[in-house]
């Protein structure tokens, strides 16, 4: 079994995790409204700004023998430049303000994930980069374009309040027949267990950004030890 192979089986129950969030489940419903829309844009624009600037340290941090990796991220990076204004865009059409949201601080998940992929990829391997990733582009497929449908319909927006969601949809096709290439290189053991394990943890972190969305889910708090309890 190849890596790809490997990612799509191993993780599959951090993906229905993902996929059996609240606001997902509404969304397909019909039951979304323009706010959660625009907080789902707003944080999709505090992790995506980061995509571009992730990718360039993996490039410097991979190894002499990865020279055909590093030279595929920078295909990644001439891909991904200024996506996150595409985002900002789609928050000013849909009747809110982009520059509040581009002055605005991230989630407290989405903060978490953007923190340990920058983390990861300095301080275990930067190959752990690919199984965010393989998060990312693989949810765009299964999702953006019949999200952008749904939502369209039910919050009566035009087809340019969609162009970040309906792009990626398309693109990340691509993108993921290219990821497939990579991954199919890559072949000893236990750098696909780093890309695997890094690709569960990315799907949970994912995942809570979108839990955080709904009005009704929020992170729990930490648990008091014994001795802060309070009487």
């Amino acid at each position: 079994m190849n890596l790809y192979q490997r990612l799509l089986t191993e993780t599959q129950a951090e993906k229905e995790y993902l996929l059996s969030s609240p606001i997902i489940n509404r969304c397909f419903k019909g039951e979304i409204e323009l706010h959660d829309y625009v907080e789902f844009l707003s944080q999709a624009y505090h992790h995506v700004k980061h995509t571009v600037p992730l990718l360039m340290l993996v490039g410097a941090k991979l190894p002499e023998n990865k020279e055909w990796l590093r030279e595929a991220v920078a295909e990644y990076i001439e891909e991904e430049l200024g996506h996150q204004e595409w985002i900002l865009n789609d928050i000013a059409v849909s009747g809110s303000d982009k520059e509040a949201v581009r002055n605005s601080k991230p989630s407290y998940a989405t903060e978490l994930m953007v923190s340990y992929a920058y983390d990861a990829i300095q301080r275990i391997n930067p190959l752990c980069f690919f199984g965010m990733v393989h998060v990312l582009e693989g949810t765009s497929i299964a999702m953006a374009d019949n999200a952008a449908s749904a939502i369209g319909q039910a919050l009566s927006l035009p087809d340019k309040a969609f162009s970040y969601l309906k792009s990626h949809g398309a693109l990340d096709i691509e993108h993921v027949e290219f990821f497939e290439r990579l991954m199919s290189k890559i072949t000893d053991k236990d750098e696909q267990d780093i890309i695997v394990e890094s690709a569960k943890k990315f799907y949970l972190l994912y995942s809570n950004i979108f839990r955080t969305l709904d009005c009704q889910t929020s992170i729990p708090a930490f648990p008091r030890r014994d001795h802060e309890k309070v009487a």
